[in-house]
């Protein structure tokens, strides 16, 4: 099946296309904050050729426990993306949780993200799909490659022309989570783009015990080994001080790292588009 490039606002992604990369914040905590990471990811899409956009959650509705952070909610999340665009330039996106979300994000946002967790759910995928705006789902930890097409089905009968399927790795008992890259070329086939979320990869869900832990040490690992088999997206959350985000912290990628691992993957990506398909 003939890939299918997915447009983004003004940004393509595909086979033929730079690498576009997902980034930003695991949840939004201040303007201020959103705007300073902002501005260092459009240095370093300007430095490195990659075509980018902004990712924030306004709200991490499944958070381990219920005295965790979850965002600002979704109002005034939708105001600081929207100020994040307009200051910046950079199209947005950020997740949904239930379908009357769908219209105001796709209001704001370039891109409507569906969380693993959820993306059997037939009316968000269609309320998603409804707003015109291109959508990314994500593989179900407990989900084969081959399941997605019937997400790709759903999305594509709902209207929605701009489809990209997401790997963020799979259950392997408790607590842990493991990629197949042969999900990748798989996914692939079903004629949409793929992205691999680097960062989620390597969530150890629960692992602190109230909180869940990761290892961002093997993020570059894991995401050299997607961009060597075709992916066309990496998704990477980042922030200042990992260690002082109220979410996701253990497997953020530091800010000022982020940049060299991106110019890494994309000579690695050069490299691998050089053998053809």
């Amino acid at each position: 099946m003939t890939n299918i490039p997915a447009q983004i606002s003004s940004l393509r992604c595909g086979p033929d296309e730079p690498l576009l990369v997902i980034a930003g914040p695991c949840v939004l905590e201040t303007a201020d904050a959103a705007l300073a990471i902002a501005e260092k990811l459009v240095a370093m899409a300007e430095r490195t050729g990659v075509g980018l956009v902004f990712k924030a959650s306004f709200d991490k509705a499944n958070r381990t426990s219920i005295d965790s952070f979850r965002g600002p909610g979704l109002e005034e999340g939708l105001r600081i993306l929207e100020r994040v665009n307009k200051a910046t330039g950079l199209p947005t996106t950020t997740d949904i949780h239930d379908a009357t979300q769908a219209v105001p994000v796709g209001e704001v946002c370039d891109l409507i993200q569906i969380p693993a967790f959820l993306v059997r759910q037939t009316d968000l995928l269609i309320a998603a799909a409804r707003t015109g705006k291109a959508v990314n789902a994500k593989k179900g930890q407990f989900l084969a490659p081959k399941d997605m097409k019937h997400v790709v089905g759903k999305l594509s009968a709902a209207g929605c022309d701009n489809i990209l399927l997401c790997e963020r790795g799979t259950f392997f008992g408790y607590g842990r989570l493991v990629n197949d890259m042969q999900s990748i070329p798989k996914m692939r086939e079903l004629g949409v783009p793929v992205v691999f979320d680097a960062t989620h990869s390597v969530q150890e869900p629960g692992g602190l015990g109230a909180t869940t832990g990761g290892n961002r040490a093997m993020v570059e690992p894991l995401a050299r080994a997607a961009v060597a088999v075709g992916c066309d997206a990496i998704f990477c959350e980042t922030h200042p001080d990992p260690d002082k985000s109220p979410s996701d912290g253990p497997n953020m990628v530091p800010l000022d790292r982020l940049p060299a691992m991106i110019e890494r993957l994309v000579a690695l990506r050069e490299l691998v588009r050089g053998f053809g398909e």
